[in-house]
Order: structure tokens, then C-alpha cells, then sequence
């Protein structure tokens, strides 16, 4: 939930509070909280792209899906084309027969701008937003595909900066510690209460990425309300630097005194997301399309736009279950994803939660 914002869909905040309800208990020690050795990407996703490699997969970068063609046979739709381009370069995928599509609807960090040290982030608007190109075109007279300007089309809403901070002085990694009590990987989120920005950090275990230098650490910070002038910087933060955005930082963790020190030997990279939580954003009925478009034969949807009863967007298990649920029903398999651990339920969880957030030993 540390995403939420109060315009968004307090539907979508209930699920959370009902799928986590066996968790309420914990998460003042952020029990059950599980984390990869190093970066998602590096944990994650290296050692499943080079078992995919292994077995023949081929992963073709570089490219954007502009389209999907289809043909009618006794009133149902299969996917017979896919054209793409590839740096700037037309081209077309034929769809057999006996071959499946799954399609990734939307992207939450479309359209994202790098800044830099001494460089503010563009804001890109939808005209950058390739991913969602190609949902506004399939959904077009076809229901079935939802309503993708209902989380597109409201960036003000969708919203907000993070940043990485590389340093070549481990100092502050101490001085984190020392001022909050947060060792690094062991903690969680540091929020300021008092940023006008609503900003926060959090100092993963070092190193976070294989390879990484001992004399060089890196952590990473958001903040929710970036049109909002800082307390130390007063300039509103989708108007900074990185310099300035780590600047306003060390002000609320009363470090101005080390500031020049500490800016000397680090690299602060701020990126604009225009969509990052657009997933949130308030819905109705059909605005998200179900995993098997009605009247498709070959074609399912995934991603965090997807209607999944019960589970919660922007968490890798609702990526994964919308993924198990296409690939096992496309091929006939006889499995279903884990369900959803329904701790609502539980008169035991409920007891659990309610002594929490009543501040009571159970």
C-alpha cells in the first residue's frame, strides 16, 4: 500500500487490506516480507532468461508490437499476424495454427525519463507511450479489451519520481543507520512524515548487484508528491536534479552539515514515470479486460491490467498468476496457479490483526 494515493480506487485498497490480512501482525518487523539475495533483476530474472536460453526460447529486444491481426472462424477471433518494428523497421510474425499469443496490456513504467545528476527528467505524455499504443488500438469497438484511457489518460494521478543514489563513500550508509536505526537490508521503507514531497527510502543489503565494488553502495528513494515544493530544495521535486532531489533528502535525515561531503562522491539518477501507478487508479466494471478475451481462440492477456478476482496489482505474484493462468488453460494443461490464501477467514488472523492495530499484546 505504500503507493496509495486518496484518489485512487479504494476498491483495489480493500483487496489488499483483505489479501494481507494474515500479515498485519508482522508488519511493524516487516514479517513475511520475503527478499531476493541481490536486485530482483539480477536474483529474478538473469537466471530465468538463461533458462529460457537453454531451452530454445528466443528474446528479440529492440522492438515494438504495432498490431495484431486476426481471422473469423465460426464466430471466433485467432490471431494470424503480429507486425512489429525494430528500429524503425516494419516487420511481420506469422501466427500458425497451433500457436498461442500472450499479450502483456499496458506498462506501468512506459514512457519513463532518466535524469541525472545535474539534469531534471522529462515528463512524457501518452505520445511516448508505446505499450499503450497498442492496448488503445485492440480495444477499439471491441469491448472485450476494456477501457485502456481509464488508466492512461491520467498522469497526473499516475505519477511520481524515484531515484538511485551511487556511492563511493560508504559515510552515509552509516549515518542512515546511527539516525534511524535501519541497518542496511534488514530495514524497511524510511518515510518522512514531514516532506512536503511525502518522500522516502530504502537501503537494500550490499552488495545489490552482482558484481558491485566493495568501496560502492546504492539505495534507492521515491517520493509520491513530486508538484509539491521541497522543505530544504523549494523547488518542486519534478523540477530537480539529482543533486537537488539528494540535497532535500540528507536535509530530512539532518545531514546539511555533510551535505557537500557527501555530494562529492555520490550519483543521484532521478526518473520520471508518467504511469507508475496508474494500476491504481479508480475503475469500474470491464475498465480491465479478463485473461481470455470473450470471442478469441489463441489469444490471452496478462499483466497488471488484468481482472484477477481476489489477488492485488502492482506485486509480482499477480504478474505470475495472470501468466500461469493463460499458458496452463492455452495448453490444456491440468493445473491451476496456488489460490489466493484467504486469512480473512481465519478467526485466528482476524484476532491477530485486530490486537495489532490496537497496539495490544496477544
Amino acid at each position: 500500500t505504500f503507493a496509495f494515493q486518496p484518489w485512487h480506487s479504494a476498491i483495489e485498497f480493500k483487496r489488499y487490506l483483505v489479501r494481507f490480512a494474515h500479515m498485519v501482525d508482522g508488519f511493524n518487523r516487516l514479517h513475511g516480507i520475503m527478499r531476493t539475495v541481490y536486485n530482483q533483476y539480477d536474483s529474478l530474472v538473469r537466471p530465468l532468461k538463461k533458462w529460457l536460453d537453454q531451452r530454445g526460447v528466443v528474446f528479440q529486444t529492440g522492438t515494438i508490437v504495432t498490431g495484431l491481426s486476426h481471422s473469423d472462424h465460426d464466430g471466433r477471433k485467432a490471431v494470424t499476424l503480429i507486425t512489429c518494428e525494430t528500429k524503425g523497421k516494419a516487420s511481420q510474425l506469422e501466427v500458425g495454427p497451433n500457436d498461442y499469443v500472450l499479450l502483456t496490456l499496458g506498462s506501468m513504467t512506459d514512457g519513463s525519463s532518466l535524469g541525472g545528476m545535474d539534469e531534471v527528467p522529462n515528463l512524457k505524455g501518452n505520445d511516448a507511450a508505446t505499450a499503450w499504443k497498442l492496448w488503445e488500438q485492440l480495444a477499439v469497438s471491441r469491448p472485450e479489451f476494456g477501457r485502456p484511457a481509464v488508466f492512461a489518460n491520467h498522469i497526473d494521478q499516475s505519477k511520481w519520481i524515484s531515484f538511485t543514489v551511487t556511492l563511493h563513500k560508504l559515510t552515509l550508509l552509516d549515518l542512515i543507520r546511527d539516525a534511524t536505526g535501519n541497518v542496511p537490508g534488514e530495514g524497511g521503507l524510511i518515510t518522512f512524515p514531514k516532506s512536503n514531497w511525502l518522500a522516502s527510502i530504502v537501503i537494500p543489503y550490499q552488495p545489490h548487484f552482482i558484481g558491485q565494488p566493495e568501496n560502492v553502495a546504492v539505495f534507492w528513494g521515491y517520493a509520491l508528491t513530486v508538484d509539491a515544493p521541497g522543505n530544504f530544495v523549494h523547488k518542486p521535486m519534478s523540477a530537480c536534479t539529482g543533486r537537488e532531489i539528494l540535497t532535500e533528502i540528507l536535509g530530512h535525515l539532518d545531514l546539511r552539515a555533510q551535505s557537500q561531503d557527501i555530494l562529492r562522491s555520490a550519483n543521484c539518477i532521478p526518473c520520471m514515470m508518467p504511469f507508475i501507478t496508474s494500476q491504481f487508479l479508480k475503475r469500474q466494471t470491464g475498465d480491465r479486460p479478463d485473461i481470455f478475451p470473450e470471442g478469441w481462440r489463441n489469444l490471452a492477456l496478462i499483466g497488471q491490467f488484468v481482472e484477477m478476482p481476489d489477488d492485488v496489482v502492482f506485486t509480482v505474484e499477480y504478474s505470475i498468476r495472470a501468466a500461469q493462468t493463460a499458458a496452463y488453460e492455452l495448453l490444456g494443461l491440468k493445473r491451476k496457479p496456488p489460490p489466493v490464501y484467504k486469512g480473512v477467514f481465519d478467526p485466528r488472523v482476524l484476532y491477530r490483526s485486530f490486537m495489532a492495530l490496537h497496539d495490544l499484546e496477544v
